[in-house]
């Protein structure tokens, strides 16, 4: 459920410094059990996204028109189409995030040009992936983990976490030997063991299987087997079978969690991957999402198709 009004308190806030002047003198509470504490509901909310689209600076200097740059982002993320979406639908334009007083254009941090590094290969399997996820109507199985609602769609749960166009909220729980992630795109869950080794080496869990440990006050995530059905991380990166996420949560501030993800994956990239985001206080309550209605547009869709292949309509030279 898409709710206007919740968002403009967060957009005020990811407009300001991220991290703040006496963030070094900091000292991040404790839960009753002496672990530093994440809980609450926050959210990563914004119009910064993990690749740097074409056109759109580096850094983003006092000169610049940073109006213009903000809606060549925009443009990039919420693209016109031939169905009207843009006008029909509310999506909630946001601000580029600051952090450390930089204006970021990209959460990607490792490459020069803010975009995933891709061998050859995974640009190949990432467009045969593409074309399959959004032409291929054979079936349900062969429909999107997202439009099946098995996965939260903009790789909103599963790492390395992004931050969705639109409810973008989530709540974090934690126990003695365990840290929840609720997001809520999906009503999803993500349970993060502590202290424990991952279970079946090799195996293959949706999200991922993670376990934690924590390093001064962060919170250290490793995660491995991901299934190979949620590869295609909608709409821009890849995360295969056999990659390998290290996420770092650490509270630097009353209203700040940074964020920070390695992403290794010799089979889709020439290199392991960083980015960091924010992520800051949601006053509001994290609300149901029920994913596509209870699912009914994936029946429409594939009826849809059907009534196609059962009405071919003549080519336009009429052959």
């Amino acid at each position: 459920m898409i709710r206007p009004w919740r968002f403009w308190p967060v957009l005020c806030l990811l407009g300001a410094i991220a991290a703040p002047a006496s963030a070094a003198d900091y000292r991040t509470p404790r839960t009753p059990w002496g672990a530093p504490n994440l809980q609450g509901q926050w959210t990563n909310f914004s119009l910064t996204h993990l690749e740097r689209p074409a056109g759109v600076p580096a850094a983003v200097g006092r000169g610049d028109d940073l109006a213009a740059i903000e809606k060549t982002v925009w443009d990039n993320i919420i693209p016109d189409d031939n169905l009207g979406g843009r006008e029909s639908e509310w999506w909630p334009r946001g601000r580029l995030a600051v952090i450390d007083g930089q204006t970021r254009t990209a959460w990607i941090t490792s490459t020069p040009d803010g975009r995933v590094p891709y061998t050859d290969a995974g640009l190949e399997r990432r467009k045969a992936i593409r074309a399959k996820a959004f032409a291929d109507f054979d079936g349900p199985e062969s429909r999107n983990t997202s439009e099946r609602c098995l996965t939260p769609t903009f790789s909103a749960l599963a790492p390395p976490m992004q931050n969705s166009p639109y409810s973008a909220g989530y709540r974090i729980v934690q126990t003695k030997d365990s840290v929840v992630i609720q997001s809520e795109i999906n009503s999803d869950l993500r349970i993060i063991r502590l202290g424990g080794r991952h279970d079946v080496p090799g195996g293959h869990v949706w999200a991922g299987d993670s376990i934690g440990h924590w390093e001064g006050a962060t919170l250290v995530v490793d995660t491995v087997g991901f299934r190979p059905e949620e590869s295609f991380r909608a709409p821009v990166f890849l995360i295969g079978p056999d990659a390998h996420v290290v996420e770092r949560f650490t509270r630097t501030g009353k209203a700040e969690i940074r964020y920070a993800f390695t992403v290794e994956d010799a089979a889709n990239y020439r290199e392991p991957w960083t980015g960091e985001m924010i992520f800051k206080p949601l006053a509001d309550p994290i609300y149901e999402y029920a994913c596509h209605e209870g699912n009914n547009s994936l029946p429409g869709m594939l009826q849809g198709a059907r009534y196609v292949e059962a009405h071919p309509q003549p080519a336009a030279d009429g052959h």
